[in-house]
């Protein structure tokens, strides 16, 4: 058994220096230059050799299904089905035959089949639906072998696919963990000490930085690669800054590049002691469970907020739901009838690299985040817009829909004004109740119809 201590003392040497020089690496290399916003360019080759490879590889498969005689698969623009929309009355015309005359018809059980139709139309192909789903690719991106081209082609594809899948989660994946437990912990540790400090300019400033400074950590952890547009138009305070939504980690990306005041409901758990940790350092605005559904309350703590012109801009999603990174959907008009500036912001992810779409219906927050942290990297733009304010005689809505409208032209996003919550609710009572009374309507208005005859 002596013989093997040597042996054991050396491998337990050998473990500790790679641990050490692996830990050095991430301090020099990653977590200094995020603290002071430095960059080598490291993320940049490494994001521009993808795009060399993902290039080979969808050649390579084009390649082989024309070689192989198989239909090349080429996804539709945002995949969605265009159709013509037709009313109530123009639909139960075309579905009884258009031999009948209007002032004869009334009830017929056929008409069932087009309530019927509209309504599985409604689930499966409407627009709402389609910005629910996984933005569709027109190159293959080596995350997956679910592209509709993609069969066994070459052994070269198969094993760099396999490569991909190793460096994903064996070398990114642990570093990737180990960066956010680092930003994470220091945010926590830096703003509760940030928090005992008296109040006053040192206090916001060191604040200030030790956001900044955890939130670009996180973004490394992501291995996200950013580019800020306009920076002239960064929100400022007093002010309340207005984004599109796709996922959660749209919070670290423009509070890596500024500073804003979080708005959200309280939660328990770790999430709770990062709130309660923040809130000591910045005033932020966190709202009880049972505060949330209080719109006066709500409303009053926002403005009160955004009058104080000492506190940071509010940053706000108005859609209230995350968005598939195709387009704009109607955005909720509290925020816009506080009266304050407004600061419009347009962000939109490269799904080349990795899906970004948080779909919370399908995927809980843990698998979402390893979903994250198993892509290549996260690549977005990010356009600071100019300021906006509510025009004389424009209500909240119009305003709303007119910031939408901006985000949606600079990010190159549909602009719809379905309401996102629509796929996450039930459908309401009202809506239900408007086409009873319009099929009502048509039935007796023919009815009266026929009997004055």
């Amino acid at each position: 058994m002596s013989s093997l201590l040597p042996f054991d003392s050396l491998i337990c040497n050998l473990l500790g220096l790679s641990v050490t020089l692996w830990f050095t690496l991430l301090l020099v290399f990653i977590i200094v230059p995020a603290i002071f916003g430095v960059s080598f360019g490291i993320r940049r080759l490494y994001m521009k050799t993808l795009l060399r490879i993902f290039t080979w590889a969808t050649l390579r498969i084009e390649r082989g299904v024309k070689e192989n005689s198989h239909t090349l698969y080429k996804p539709l623009t945002n995949g969605i089905i265009a159709k013509e929309s037709t009313s109530l009355q123009e639909g139960l015309w075309e579905l009884r035959g258009s031999g009948q005359s209007l002032d004869k018809r009334e009830f017929e059980l056929s008409d069932i089949f087009y309530f019927s139709r509209q309504g599985m139309a409604s689930i499966m192909d409407d627009e709402v639906t389609k910005r629910f789903s996984a933005e569709e690719l027109e190159t293959w991106n080596l995350l997956t072998r679910t592209n509709y081209n993609f069969q066994h082609i070459s052994l070269r594809l198969t094993v760099l696919w396999g490569l991909g899948m190793l460096v994903r989660y064996t070398f990114l994946l642990p570093l990737r963990i180990a960066l956010a437990f680092t930003g994470v912990n220091l945010l926590v540790f830096g703003t509760t000490l940030v928090g005992y400090l008296p109040n006053g300019k040192f206090k916001e400033f060191l604040s200030k930085h030790v956001h900044l400074m955890c939130y670009r950590i996180c973004v490394r952890a992501l291995t996200a690669i950013i580019t800020y547009h306009g920076s002239e138009n960064r929100p400022r305070k007093g002010g309340i800054c207005v984004a599109n939504h796709t996922s959660p980690i749209d919070v670290i990306v423009l509070a890596s590049d500024g500073y804003y005041a979080m708005v959200g409901q309280v939660h328990g758990g770790l999430l709770g002691i990062i709130q309660r940790a923040m809130v000591k350092a910045c005033p932020h605005v966190w709202f009880e469970r049972s505060e949330v559904k209080d719109r006066h309350l709500v409303a009053k703590r926002l403005t009160d907020h955004v009058q104080d012109k000492s506190k940071l801009p509010i940053l706000i999603f108005p859609e209230g739901t995350c968005i598939n990174n195709t387009s704009v959907m109607m955005f909720k008009k509290g925020s816009f009838e506080i009266g304050a500036t407004v600061y419009p912001v347009a962000i939109k992810y490269d799904p080349r690299f990795g899906d970004a779409f948080w779909n919370s219906s399908k995927y809980g927050m843990i698998t979402y985040l390893l979903r994250m942290m198993t892509s290549w990297a996260i690549v977005c733009s990010v356009w600071y817009l100019p300021p906006m304010t509510r025009q004389e005689n424009e209500d909240a809505v119009h305003f709303a829909n007119r910031v939408k409208s901006a985000i949606a032209r600079q990010g190159g996003l549909v602009d719809l004004l379905w309401d996102g919550g629509l796929k996450r609710e039930k459908v309401k009572d009202t809506f239900k109740e408007e086409q009873q009374k319009l099929y009502s309507r048509i039935i007796s208005g023919n009815q009266e119809n026929r009997s004055r005859s």
